[in-house]
């Protein structure tokens, strides 16, 4: 069953000169979640931030941190950010050698687990390690960069991956990010998506614009 729709502002197109402050707009203007992008310049073609980062943002809001590594290898950095403040650790399933073991590390610190699908990448992996997911990310666009197109083929695995939720019957949120806006938020959320990764479409327009800007996304008026 479809959760009702939640937005996780993707930090990566914030202000980085005012993060703290940053966080605590986008918490006071109704976030769900708090987005953060770990890219290493290896797995993407970017580097963004570490773990001492999120260790400082930690005490300026009580909204779940929903941490997205694409790293690799990831396993080393397990714990690291669990210790950080993550709450949920969502890794690739192309991020080591051994994605089931991975996700048994980020159990084991107590976080949740989620996994995460390039546009490229298929869901087949989910036969074997739904039963160990919190949540599934599908990306929209290839990782790396904010402020990219929405793929539109991706809304079809987006519709596979509610299949497949529902039909393990486990509390898992489908979350997507790349190019989510005001014109394709509908699209994933018919699609099936109940968490919505936005960065440029949140962070627009500035702090008094942050509520008006997440109430479009989920659809409300």
């Amino acid at each position: 069953m479809q959760k009702p729709v939640r937005i996780a502002p993707s930090i990566l197109s914030a202000d980085f000169s005012k993060l703290g402050e940053e966080v605590r707009a986008i918490d006071a203007a109704g976030c769900d979640y708090v987005h953060i992008d770990v890219m290493d310049g290896h797995f993407v073609p970017n580097i963004t931030i570490g773990p001492d980062v999120v260790k400082s943002l930690r005490p300026h809001t009580q909204k779940i941190f929903d941490v997205h590594l694409m790293v690799a290898p990831v396993d080393s950095y397990i714990q690291a950010f669990a210790d950080a403040g993550s709450d949920i650790i969502t890794v690739h399933a192309e991020s080591g050698p051994h994605v089931h073991r991975t996700l048994q590390m980020i159990k084991a610190t107590g976080k949740k687990a989620g996994l995460s699908f390039n546009p490229g990448t298929p869901l087949d992996c989910l036969d074997y390690l739904i039963d160990m997911l919190d949540l599934i990310l599908v990306m929209s666009v290839n990782p790396g960069f904010g402020g990219q197109s929405f793929i539109p083929s991706q809304l079809k695995k987006i519709e596979e991956a509610r299949r497949r939720i529902d039909v393990s019957g486990r509390e898992i949120d489908l979350q997507v990010d790349g190019g989510v806006n005001m014109e394709t938020a509908p699209q994933v959320i018919t699609a099936g998506a109940d968490l919505l990764v936005a960065g440029s479409a949140t962070f627009k327009g500035g702090p008094d614009q942050y509520a008006t800007n997440m109430k479009a996304l989920r659809g409300e008026s």
